[in-house]
């Protein structure tokens, strides 16, 4: 069963029920893979620090000119969506970390003056956390392009067991990539005007993904009803209201698991997986999250 933990913004407590609820599931028995795919801003590591830890390096594939069979007849140029490539007086110049690797310019060129080369984006992190496997991406500083090394991540989820994916939060093409092919998909918020707004656009987005969701709404106390209302009346299902707890932010700011060391948190999280089991097995998606 893969589980992808996402949000509509970020801040919400996406990390925190993502690392907890792997901790917990581990707990059970299970085999359980934290995958980390908010690769441009990783933080789970903090939470469950993966030891021995191996890092392996994410390549992606972008042209080379070989400028002695290059004629500058800009064919290239034309194909590329991404303006990855020009032809500036002398010279057709590449621009890579604007090519999204689609290899259409090495493969239509017409004298074949272009080839592919490696070029390093990220890494991926890996190792076990006591029960559970710990993978995650870390995006190069200054890079664009997320997918790559989520894609990464994703490719190295083993076939069996629970997967635990935490996604970026938003709605961009990291988010989608890190959800997509998900068994069930949890939206966590915050019952705020911010919250429900951002939380309207995630669910459009997994309607269109077809992904089965749910919500949970964090610090579920301090703020109004507008995420419950909007539940009942979009027909997306509450899974979990976790109330503020200070206790449980002085644990978060000190890189320590919740479930960990304390009992009702530890309750919390085996709530919400008993709910989502229930979800996959017996739910489907309802006719208005489609």
């Amino acid at each position: 069963m893969h589980i992808a933990i996402a949000s509509g913004k970020g801040g919400t407590g996406k990390t925190t029920v993502a690392t907890n609820l792997a901790y917990v599931i581990s707990q059970q028995g299970q085999a359980v893979t934290y995958a980390d795919c908010d690769v441009e801003e990783p933080n789970g590591h903090l939470f469950l620090p993966p030891y021995p830890e191996e890092l392996k390096e994410v390549n992606v594939m972008v042209p080379e000119v070989n400028e002695s069979v290059c004629t500058l007849c800009g064919e290239c140029t034309g194909l590329c969506e991404y303006n990855a490539l020009a032809v500036m007086g002398t010279k057709l110049l590449v621009f890579a970390s604007l090519c999204h690797s689609c290899g259409a310019c090495v493969t239509l060129c017409p004298p074949r003056a272009l080839y592919e080369k490696p070029r390093p984006v990220g890494f991926v992190r890996s190792g076990p956390v006591g029960d559970l496997n710990f993978l995650g991406g870390i995006l190069n500083v200054g890079e664009a392009q997320a997918p790559p090394v989520t894609k990464a991540v994703k490719r190295r989820l083993p076939g069996e067991g629970i997967c635990i994916i935490d996604a970026p939060p938003g709605t961009s093409c990291p988010v989608i990539e890190a959800v997509r092919g998900a068994d069930y998909v949890v939206l966590v918020t915050e019952p705020t005007p911010f919250g429900l707004s951002d939380l309207k656009l995630a669910a459009e987005m997994l309607r269109a993904l077809q992904l089965p969701f749910g919500i949970v709404i964090n610090r579920c106390d301090i703020g109004d009803s507008l995420i419950r209302e909007y539940g009942l009346r979009e027909d997306i299902p509450v899974l979990l209201e976790l109330p503020f707890s200070r206790r449980i932010a002085e644990l978060y700011a000190t890189g320590q698991l919740a479930a960990a060391v304390d009992p009702v948190y530890r309750r919390y999280m085996l709530d919400l997986f008993a709910v989502i089991k229930q979800k996959v097995y017996y739910g489907g998606i309802s006719s208005r999250q489609r």
